[in-house]
């Protein structure tokens, strides 16, 4: 009987203790965020990307009522960023704003990985698609596709284009460009967008396939010349620009996303809560106006699933281009 009477004395308070703490589990989710929330950015700042995740960090901070800081760290072609978020708690308090490249490229383009796009992240929301624009500044000589193909023709690589780094997505849009035109050209890998820009603008590269967020305002002003865009559709930012594929590539589309991700394990009501921010967010003027009427851009929200099955879908078609054109890593 004393036996007994322990065993049940010892199940009631184990039982009372468990049922406390998970009320206060399931409190701490209720109050999230009860701290700021930082959110990696893996490129430099001024980029596609960074733009994006700036445009979040303030509505998500007035609406949550907390701090949302935007942290770039750069490198790697995104993986310093990326695997500095998978291997951080999964908490709800360090997130990863970025774009296709460490998810979907650099998995198949790297021999070594530091982390695995499937299994070390929560997917939270996939936030935009987007296509590139073939630019040079307005000072070029070259006045259109055609004849930037025919000097890369008649001079094999010394027409040179820029990119954020190999494997980015202006590198990938490159060198399919090369592959259906079959001509030789210079790639020069930068550590990010801004750079990149920097030395089109000042006319040390022939062109890039640039982001229209990044290059829609800069064609407005009449900085930039565009030739066409890179997806199978024309962009609404960009209505009397062809595609690539209106000007004879047939089958040309290269097409990306910028997404919100979280350290795998992260609490689902977390992810839940963090996703309903995101498309609260896209739905502000100042969101559309910046990243769709001025930077071409379509907004998706799509949800966590469907965020896994793009990245699945996508690890397929880069693997495909990245051994198509014996793309290596440094």
């Amino acid at each position: 009987m004393i036996v007994f009477s322990f065993l049940n004395h010892f199940v009631l308070v184990t039982f009372f203790i468990g049922t406390f703490a998970g009320g206060l589990y399931a409190q701490d989710k209720k109050d999230y965020p009860d701290r700021p929330i930082k959110m990696v950015v893996p490129y430099v700042a001024g980029g596609a990307a960074d733009i994006t995740a700036r445009l979040l960090a303030q509505s998500m901070s007035q609406s949550l009522n907390q701090t949302v800081i935007v942290d770039n760290k750069p490198g790697a072609n995104g993986n310093i960023g990326a695997e500095f978020v998978a291997k951080s708690p999964a908490d709800g308090y360090t997130l990863l704003l970025t774009a296709s490249g460490p998810l979907v490229v650099n998995p198949v383009l790297y021999k070594k990985s530091p982390f695995d796009p499937i299994k070390d992240f929560s997917p939270i929301s996939l936030v935009i698609s987007y296509q590139y624009a073939v630019v040079v500044p307005t000072q070029s000589p070259i006045k259109g596709l055609t004849e930037l193909v025919l000097e890369a023709r008649k001079t094999p690589k010394a027409i040179s284009y820029g990119s954020t780094g190999i494997g980015g997505g202006g590198h990938l849009a490159g060198e399919l460009l090369a592959l259906m035109a079959k001509v030789e050209m210079t790639h020069v890998p930068y550590k990010g967008a801004a750079p990149a820009l920097a030395d089109l603008l000042g006319g040390q590269l022939s062109f890039t396939f640039e982001p229209l967020v990044t290059a829609t305002p800069l064609i407005k002003a009449g900085k930039l010349r565009a030739f066409a865009v890179s997806s199978a559709k024309r962009s609404k930012a960009l209505p009397a620009i062809p595609t690539l594929a209106e000007l004879g590539y047939e089958g040309y589309d290269i097409s990306q996303f910028q997404g919100l991700l979280a350290p795998s394990g992260t609490d689902s009501l977390i992810i839940n809560k963090l996703h309903s921010e995101v498309v609260k967010a896209l739905k502000l003027p100042n969101v559309i106006k910046r990243l769709v009427d001025d930077g071409g851009n379509e907004i998706v929200g799509g949800s966590p699933q469907e965020f896994t099955h793009q990245i699945q879908a996508d690890l397929k078609l880069y693997g495909k281009l990245i051994s198509d054109a014996k793309i290596q890593s440094e």
